[in-house]
């Protein structure tokens, strides 16, 4: 099978997303290491920070795209450097909720004020507009990358 123009588009943007990723975990490995974190763990508390409450550990993973077994774990280092506390769930007895302390808190004040002067640096001279369409299409991609992966693990196809 070959590709449609599309597809070729879509892979040369996949692959652009592909390099973007390293460099910003890279990035933020550099901005989180003086606070003791990395890029991996600021994922996990910057997803509780986001949704404001606390989440089960599948949770965390479905809404930053990763694992469960990798979340549970960076959760667990998180857990014992005080940055996270497990909660009893009333919904679910063993799916404990994860929750953010205050030292958690306190360092994601100090990274939010760092990440605002590097990506407004990043940002200097690019468009807002632009900005926010790329951030859309981005998002529908995942939504049919996710829509895709579900209608092929229903069907039981193969990859």
């Amino acid at each position: 099978m070959h590709r449609s123009d599309e597809g070729d588009a879509l892979t040369r943007v996949i692959l652009e997303v592909f390099r973007l990723n390293g460099r910003l975990l890279a990035a933020g490995d550099r901005l989180t290491g003086p606070l003791g974190l990395t890029s991996a763990r600021w994922q996990v508390l910057g997803a509780l920070q986001e949704e404001g409450r606390p989440l089960t550990v599948a949770q965390i993973g479905r809404r930053m795209g990763l694992s469960r077994q990798n979340v549970q774990r960076i959760a667990n280092d998180l857990a014992g450097l005080g940055f996270l506390a497990f909660r009893d769930n009333p919904d679910h007895r063993r799916a404990k909720l994860v929750a953010l302390t205050d030292k958690a808190e306190a360092t994601l004040a100090r990274l939010d004020a760092v990440q605002a002067d590097w990506v407004n640096r990043l940002a200097d001279g690019l468009d807002a507009a632009t900005l926010d369409r790329a951030a859309a299409l981005l998002g529908e991609i995942a939504r049919r990358a996710d829509a895709l992966e579900a209608a092929l693990d229903r069907d039981g196809e193969t990859r």
